[in-house]
């Protein structure tokens, strides 16, 4: 069974790292998408606009599926893939690591590089909160009210949270299980004669 969690930071978490005069700084950020990638690198750009290099690399979606590195102006794989190695092994997603260079007009060559962006993308990375994260899945459940009992033991047993609750004649409501859990649930739900449960696609 493919997991059904994954780790993420829920703060910003800040690095520094100095050699030869060349400054390095690193800023962690949760993101959720592409589009949150790129406004948070047009921002760290404004901010740090007179900046020789704006290095980065992100990872996305619970399994990890979607990820990027980026030298910018750096030699190839120097900078880009070091904070890359940095997000996997804090094995963490839905996460960018920007790191900002100011020259100091000394060169570092390749491995000086390569040390001093994995050791700032690692500073920003320890200094930022995380937790674990489910990834969640949902299920309109409607019955009729005599069938009230029935369904709320279930929902008691598996510890279920009512969503978007609807209690008329007939009734209706939501439920957030985890993606490995909602088989199961919804299998005991249909057990019982009357009650129908549907998958629901949500944003």
């Amino acid at each position: 069974m493919e997991s059904d969690s994954y780790k993420t930071i829920t703060d910003r978490g800040d690095g520094l790292y100095k050699e030869k005069g060349s400054k390095f700084i690193a800023i962690a950020f949760h993101v959720n998408s592409e589009e949150d990638v790129k406004q948070r690198l047009s921002e760290v750009r404004k901010e740090y606009f007179d900046a020789r290099h704006h290095c980065y690399a992100y990872v996305l979606g619970a399994n990890k599926s979607q990820f990027r590195a980026n030298d910018d102006g750096e030699p190839s794989g120097s900078a880009g893939k070091p904070i890359l190695n940095q997000i996997y092994s804090f094995e963490l997603t839905n996460v960018l690591v920007i790191v900002v260079r100011y020259f100091g007009g000394i060169k570092l060559g390749v491995s000086g590089l390569v040390t001093a962006y994995k050791v700032a993308a690692r500073e920003a990375l320890t200094n930022a909160p995380s937790e674990i994260k489910t990834v969640d899945e949902y299920l309109g459940i409607s019955f009729t009210y005599p069938l009230m009992n029935e369904v709320m033991r279930i929902m008691k047993e598996e510890n279920l949270q009512q969503l978007n609750q609807k209690f008329e004649l007939d009734c209706y409501f939501e439920i957030k299980c985890r993606k490995n859990d909602i088989k199961k649930i919804a299998e005991k739900l249909e057990k019982i004669y009357g009650v129908n449960v549907k998958h629901l696609e949500m944003s």
